[in-house]
C-alpha cells in the first residue's frame, strides 16, 4: 500500500470517522419509509382520518388473493358493475382499483370494475360516461355503482349489496367528508339496472364539473323511486377516504354562456336514449393483482344543443 492510501485508511480507522453509524441511519430510514407507505396507503396516516391533504394516496402492496367467487356459493347470485368515470387521474386509479377489489371481495360481492376513460377533446362529462358504462356493462351484471375514483369506503359495514328496494346512496350526506345537503346523491350510488332505465339514465347536458347529481335526484323522484341511505354507521365524516387534492388537480367548474341557467333545469328528453359515443378500445388490466376493464370512450357533442361542451 502506498503512503497516500495508507494515510487515508488510517484516517477512516482512527480519525473518528466510522461507516457503522451511516449503516444504522440507512437502516432506520428504510424502516421509516416502509412504515410511511403502509400508513399512507391504508388511510391511517391521513390528517383528520378521512381526507388526504397532501400528495395523492399511493396504492398498498398487493395482498394474498381471496378465493374466486365461482368457488364460493355464499357470494350470492347478483353481480355489480362498478362504473368509474375517469380522466387523467392515474395516481388515484392505482389506489382505487386494488382497494375496491379487496373491499368488495371481502364482502363477497361479485363485481366487475369498469374504468370509463374519456379520451375525446370535449370537457369532462361524468353523467354521459356513466350512461356509456351502463350500456357497455353486459348482461352478466344486474346492478351498478356510480362510483367516484377519489372516494374510498373505510367502514366495512357499508352496504354494497343488490339494492332491490330502490337506489341506495352509500356516500350519504351524513357520511361524505365534503357534501352534506339532504338531496345530495353523488359520490357512490347503487341502482338496479331496471331502476336506472326507469330514470332514462343521467342527462348528457352536463359538461364540466358538478350539478349532474342534483338533476339525477329529480329524475329518481320523477320515476317514483325512494332514495335509501346507510343506517347504524357511527364513523361520521371519517367513513370515507377522499383522495382528491385541489392543489394537485383543479376541477373544471367554469360555467359558459347559457350553461349558468341550464344547469338548474331538468332534462326531460335526454339520457340513455341519446348518449352519443364510440368505444375506441376495451382493455382488460390487472392493477396490483386486481382485475378491471378500461374503456377508452370518445363522447360526441352537439354544439347547437350544448355549446358549453368546449371552451372554444
Amino acid at each position: 500500500m502506498g503512503p497516500a492510501r495508507r494515510r487515508a485508511a488510517l484516517r477512516l480507522r482512527g480519525g473518528g470517522f466510522s461507516v457503522f453509524p451511516l449503516f444504522c441511519l440507512a437502516l432506520l430510514l428504510g424502516f421509516a419509509s416502509l412504515l410511511w407507505l403502509q400508513l399512507s396507503c391504508s388511510g391511517e396516516g391521513a390528517p383528520g382520518g378521512g381526507q388526504s391533504r397532501g400528495a395523492p394516496l399511493q396504492p398498498c402492496p398487493p395482498q394474498a388473493p381471496l378465493p374466486p367467487p365461482e368457488d364460493e356459493p355464499s357470494w350470492g347470485p347478483h353481480r355489480l358493475a362498478l362504473l368509474v368515470p375517469f380522466r387523467e387521474r392515474f395516481e388515484e386509479l392505482l389506489a382505487f382499483v386494488p382497494y375496491m377489489h379487496r373491499f368488495l371481495s371481502a364482502k363477497r360481492i361479485r363485481h366487475h370494475i369498469l374504468i370509463l376513460n374519456q379520451v375525446d377533446h370535449f370537457r369532462f362529462n361524468r353523467a354521459s360516461l356513466i350512461n356509456v358504462g351502463f350500456l357497455e356493462s353486459g348482461n352478466d351484471t344486474d346492478y351498478i355503482a356510480m362510483h367516484d375514483v377519489d372516494l374510498l369506503p373505510l367502514n366495512e359495514q357499508l352496504d354494497y349489496s343488490f339494492p332491490e328496494a330502490g337506489p341506495f346512496h352509500v356516500a350519504s350526506p351524513e357520511l361524505h367528508p365534503l357534501y352534506h345537503y339532504k338531496t345530495y346523491v353523488g359520490g357512490i350510488l347503487l341502482l338496479t339496472k331496471q331502476h336506472y332505465e326507469m330514470c332514462n339514465g343521467m342527462s348528457n347536458r352536463f359538461w364540466g364539473w358538478g350539478r349532474e347529481d342534483d338533476e339525477f335526484y329529480r329524475r329518481i323522484k320523477g320515476a317514483g323511486l325512494q332514495v335509501r341511505r346507510p343506517s347504524g354507521i357511527t364513523t361520521g365524516y371519517e367513513t370515507f377516504q377522499h383522495l382528491h387534492d385541489p392543489a394537485w388537480r383543479k376541477r373544471d367548474q367554469k360555467r359558459i354562456a347559457a350553461q349558468k341557467q341550464e344547469q338548474f333545469k331538468v332534462d326531460r328528453k335526454g339520457g340513455l336514449n341519446n348518449v352519443r359515443y364510440r368505444i375506441e378500445s376495451r382493455t382488460a388490466l390487472s392493477v396490483a393483482g386486481a382485475p378491471c376493464t378500461v374503456l377508452n370512450v370518445l363522447l360526441d357533442c352537439d354544439t347547437n344543443e350544448t355549446p358549453w361542451c368546449t371552451f372554444g
